[in-house]
């Protein structure tokens, strides 16, 4: 049985997913891919892994670096797992390329070189979004190229962490 929580962000709605003991997903209501891991059956709950995770985005969204990150269990392929890991290391307020994550996963699997695009694909099918940041993947020319939750949320997190876009969040304190 799975078990889903609400959250509401100045961005707009937030589901949560549990296995009953680590998150298996958090999207933007509506986002593409939208709950891909829960299974049929599910429950609204309420679970200390969702008060952890909405004490992480009360802290995210008040512009600060939550320093923590709850419990995760990634319900995916070996591939996306591997890139989703890789993403986990991107620090707050900075980027990373897909052709740098693809560079780094060639290194781990001892290849010469990975495809950016397949990388691109994984990194748009993260379930478990802002704590697995995949709005800090850029282009190689530095352009915000796409996100699941869509691009001018991503403009807003990146603005949020204080990268580049100079823009503001409106509703967030910091």
């Amino acid at each position: 049985m799975d078990y889903i929580h609400h959250y509401d962000s100045p961005l707009g709605g937030i589901t949560m997913a549990s296995d009953g003991q680590a998150l298996i997903g958090l999207w933007f209501d509506g986002q593409q891919y939208f709950a891909d891991t829960l299974s049929g059956e599910y429950q609204e709950k309420d679970l200390a892994v969702f008060e952890e995770t909405a004490r992480w985005l009360d802290i995210y969204f008040s512009g600060k670096d939550p320093g923590f990150t709850p419990p995760l269990e990634l319900r995916t392929t070996p591939f996306r797992s591997q890139v989703w890991k890789i993403l986990l290391t991107i620090p707050y307020g900075k980027t990373m390329t897909y052709g740098q994550i693809a560079q780094r996963l060639a290194q781990q699997k001892g290849r010469e070189r990975m495809s950016a695009q397949a990388v691109g694909q994984a990194v748009g099918h993260n379930s478990i979004s802002l704590i697995i940041p995949c709005h800090r993947v850029i282009g190689a020319d530095g352009s915000l190229t796409g996100y699941a939750g869509g691009i001018s949320k991503k403009e807003k997190l990146l603005a949020l962490e204080q990268y580049g876009t100079g823009k503001e969040l409106s509703g967030v304190d910091r």
